[in-house]
């Protein structure tokens, strides 16, 4: 049986109520805000009830806030020919609930993303919530509602250092042995922190600080191709 993402949204709002901060449809897709005490009884709902029944977890991520917003250009022109650099904020933000205001996000800055699959209703959906302290931010764990948040959890944790409490084994995945910091963190800097050399008279790989200067080298971007925007018109 498949039912609707409209449906969806409001029989959620009837059953958890309060445990939801906010919800969203837009385009095709259904959003979720959780707070983060009421995390694990939102998911194991989303896991376990029939009408639901999302049986996947597809993804997991971190997000790390802390520029959101800032921007070193203000370019906001695009063309058939090309695309400038934008700033402005996207309308088709998932996350942007409008008049329904979700938590209070005020001086937060890591969050945590998770997809979910229904394979037998044929929908999905995306739940966020955050993390209460931003020097040692702590989500419990989904590793016992579904499987596959074990590599995923320790992917953030390695990248971003939220910690989730309850994790069978929460240790790095990605980055080097010894490494110091969390390199996806947005106050960690573009050229890294330490460099490495073979040093021959040590006659072994050496590790110094790094000796290259800190600058801006890509700003971070929202294009717009106009081709999908029928309201505007286009002159060649």
């Amino acid at each position: 049986m498949t039912v609707s993402l409209e449906f969806i949204q409001d029989y959620l709002k009837e059953r958890l109520g309060d445990k939801l901060s906010a919800t969203k449809f837009a385009l095709n897709e259904l959003t979720l805000e959780v707070p983060v005490g009421q995390w694990l009884e939102v998911c194991r709902f989303l896991r376990h009830n029939e009408m639901l029944d999302c049986a996947q977890l597809t993804d997991l991520c971190g997000v790390d806030y802390l520029t959101h917003g800032d921007a070193e250009w203000d370019v906001t022109t695009a063309t058939r020919s090309g695309f400038s650099r934008a700033v402005q904020a996207n309308d088709a933000d998932p996350f942007d609930f409008g008049e329904e205001k979700p938590l209070d996000v005020a001086g937060k800055r890591f969050a945590v993303v998770v997809h979910l699959l229904s394979v037998s209703h044929n929908l999905r959906i995306r739940i966020r919530t955050w993390c209460e302290d931003n020097d040692f931010p702590v989500v419990p764990s989904l590793v016992d509602i579904w499987s596959s948040a074990n590599w995923y959890e320790r992917e953030a944790f390695d990248l971003f250092g939220i910690m989730f409490t309850g994790h069978p084994d929460l240790r790095r995945i990605l980055t080097d042995y010894g490494f110091v910091g969390h390199p996806f963190r947005k106050d960690f800097p573009l050229i890294g922190q330490v460099e490495m050399r073979y040093d021959a008279e040590q006659r072994r790989v050496v590790y110094e600080p790094v000796s290259i200067d800190p600058r801006v080298l890509v700003p971070r971007t929202i294009r717009h191709d106009q081709r999908f925007s029928p309201a505007e018109e286009h002159n060649d």
